[in-house]
């Protein structure tokens, strides 16, 4: 009985060593951490936005409806100060993203390839109705300069670069007709509830890049409160797809929180 009890004690004791010892490297590394001006945080966020062409072609003649879904955001920052002050400094972050959308639009002589009844493709100009949903998977990594104009506010303006991992850009024509090949080829019409599918999701580019422009408020010691409008600057089609006939850009708004070690 005193056996077990003694093995008890040093295993008790054993434990409270590690923790003891764990604790102590945590603090060791937040205080290494201060004094080399880093922070880090921990962020997660929604996002409201759309891909589309800007500004708007007159190929689209009007937006019917739109509806953002539910794109969110997950990721990670670190703040690099230059002074104890902390009043400038760069970030560096990664992030997993989606930017979604599905909207309806009226088009005339938009450019488009179709899925015909017995699954062959025709190209050509539509006119007529036009649904597509939008639901893109990143991984992006923003590289910012920020400044501190204040002790609750933090401003943010940089670069990023994403890598797309999962893309789909899809969806179907209605409620009017294909010219095939060009303007003024030959006319297939969709009327009476009759639709056909698109899908360019093979021709989406990988990477993408673009300017991303934000703003935390300190809530709390170590809650922050973010918001971070993301612009794309490169068409997110590759270069040699020709059936859209202008560049389409992705620009998202994000709302969330953040917490600061």
């Amino acid at each position: 009985m005193k056996l077990r009890n003694i093995l008890l004690a040093l295993c008790m004791a054993c434990g409270l060593t590690t923790a003891v010892s764990a604790q102590s490297d945590r603090t060791q590394s937040t205080i290494w951490s201060y004094l080399h001006g880093l922070e880090y945080e921990v962020k997660a966020g929604l996002s409201i936005g759309g891909t589309a062409p800007m500004p708007l072609p007159r190929e689209i003649r009007s937006i019917d409806s739109y509806n953002p879904n539910l794109s969110v955001m997950f990721g990670t920052e670190i703040t690099k100060w230059f002074t104890d002050q902390k009043r400038t400094g760069f970030i560096f972050g990664a992030r997993l993203e989606t930017k979604r959308m599905t909207t309806q639009a009226t088009v005339k002589n938009y450019g488009m390839e179709i899925f015909g009844d017995g699954g062959e493709r025709v190209a050509g100009y539509w006119t007529g109705g036009v649904k597509t949903k939008v639901n893109n998977s990143y991984l992006t990594f923003p590289i910012l300069f920020v400044c501190a104009p204040s002790e609750r506010w933090r401003l943010k303006v940089g670069p990023y670069l994403s890598y797309m991992f999962n893309g789909d850009f899809s969806g179907h024509v209605y409620e009017g007709y294909l010219r095939e090949g060009t303007p003024i080829g030959e006319k297939v019409e969709f009327k009476e509830g009759k639709i056909a599918v698109y899908d360019f999701s093979q021709h989406l580019r990988s990477f993408q890049w673009g300017l991303q422009l934000g703003a935390s408020w300190r809530a709390l010691n170590h809650l922050n409160v973010n918001m971070d409008l993301t612009w794309g600057l490169n068409d997110i089609f590759r270069s040699e797809f020709k059936t859209v006939n202008f560049a389409m850009y992705p620009i998202y708004l994000t709302v969330g929180v953040g917490y600061l070690f």
